[in-house]
């Protein structure tokens, strides 16, 4: 349903298509298309499974505990796989690095989720539902996309999820399941139980709002830029359907809160601090830098810094106590004040490049973004300067707009 939305919002279908034929990983295929729900419009994506990977997930029947499978035996039905597993699949994918980066951040959140449940270190935990072909193809297809509309701010309010009860591979448990429990409390996601029977939120589904949500409340007045309907597979008493918007704020620029932490580090190694930068951005930092700073005894250290959202607090903590050497981190709320911004893309002659779009009244900023740049860089063997200027040639040749050269 997520991929679905992010499709209709329109996310690159052969973008997504290349990435998911790169992977190496067998046994589907997917369908894009329109369906109607409630006699609405909504983009569909399917997830075709070969008869030796197929695991009931839309058989109602059999979820909830009134039916038996007719085909194959749904307790071999797909192969249990652990992180290094998963990882190895992200990693050898033709995706950029901040679609690897959602994408292992979303795996990531699971793995903590299911080793609580079964009280299991984090290294032993095998996936079962979620290490399905199609899960995993679901995954990596919400992040490609993500990552191909730019999107990074995203606003959660609430998920509502049904009752009763479903059946998953350790038998029949009820709803929410415990590792959509243990994600809506590690990650403080707002759940609203209704009193409509069946699982409304999948495990997936709460780890990938845990890994990409950046706000649960709305700004107070916002204009809505376009609207992306998916629809979901299982037959319940109310639409399957996940509604996403693109919306832009009324003023000029927003007002929100974010966290930062701190700590001072003089006995640390430069190839540690740059690994730990590597995986706190990976986990969804929004900012890290390091201070060269003076310590007691004048010894020379560095002040490491990290901004992030107040859901990602305890993890942002947790990578920096295992990674460095640090005993104890500061942290701080701070409210900042915040530019509308959206993402576009621009036609060059090198080529497609992502330009981020900056509005402050009237005015537009627009700043090609370092990865398309780069990109374009590698392919055509130009310098940077050279393609990020060329970029920007092509954002002030459209009309209506004021581009700004930023100062180096």
């Amino acid at each position: 349903m997520m991929a679905a939305a992010l499709l209709d919002l329109g996310a690159d279908q052969q973008a997504l298509k290349d990435a998911l034929e790169s992977l190496p990983l067998e046994g589907f295929r997917i369908e894009i298309g329109r369906v109607k729900k409630s006699g609405l419009d909504a983009c569909d994506f399917a997830v075709i499974l070969d008869s030796a990977h197929e695991n009931h997930d839309h058989d109602m029947e059999y979820l909830h505990g009134h039916g038996t499978v007719h085909s194959h035996s749904h307790k071999g039905s797909h192969e249990h796989r652990g992180m290094k597993e998963i990882l190895h699949i992200i990693d050898n994918g033709a995706m950029t690095r901040e679609a690897k980066a959602i994408a292992k951040r979303i795996f990531g959140i699971l793995a903590q989720a299911e080793a609580k449940a079964h009280g299991v270190p984090l290294e032993e935990v095998h996936f079962h539902e979620v290490g399905a072909v199609d899960s995993i193809v679901d995954i990596i297809s919400v992040a490609v996309c993500l990552d191909n509309l730019g999107i990074t701010e995203c606003i959660v309010p609430v998920l509502y999820e049904g009752c009763g009860t479903i059946r998953c591979q350790h038998g029949i448990l009820p709803v929410p399941v415990p590792a959509v429990a243990n994600i809506a409390s590690e990650h403080n996601l707002d759940l609203c139980i209704t009193e409509s029977k069946g699982e409304f939120v999948t495990p997936t589904g709460a780890a990938i709002v845990a890994a990409i949500r950046t706000a649960k409340e709305l700004p107070e007045t916002f204009s809505l830029r376009k609207i992306g309907i998916g629809a979901g597979k299982r037959e319940y008493d109310r639409p399957g359907i996940l509604r996403a918007m693109l919306i832009e704020g009324q003023a000029s620029y927003g007002r929100d809160c974010i966290w930062k932490l701190e700590t001072n580090m003089d006995d640390c190694t430069g190839e540690a601090l740059g690994y730990v930068m590597d995986r706190l951005f990976e986990a969804g930092a929004r900012d890290v830098s390091y201070t060269p700073v003076y310590m007691k005894k004048n010894r020379p250290a560095y002040q490491l810094n990290v901004i992030c959202t107040e859901e990602n607090v305890k993890q942002m903590e947790q990578i920096i106590f295992e990674e460095t050497t640090t005993i104890g981190i500061r942290r701080q709320q701070m409210e900042r004040s915040v530019l509308a911004r959206s993402m576009e893309t621009v036609r060059t002659c090198l080529g497609d490049a992502q330009v981020k779009v900056c509005a402050l009244g009237s005015q537009i900023r627009k700043y090609p973004e370092y990865q398309s740049v780069v990109r374009l860089c590698k392919e055509h063997d130009r310098s940077f300067q050279e393609v990020y200027q060329m970029v920007l040639s092509e954002c002030m040749k459209e009309e209506g707009s004021r581009t700004e050269v930023p100062r180096w």
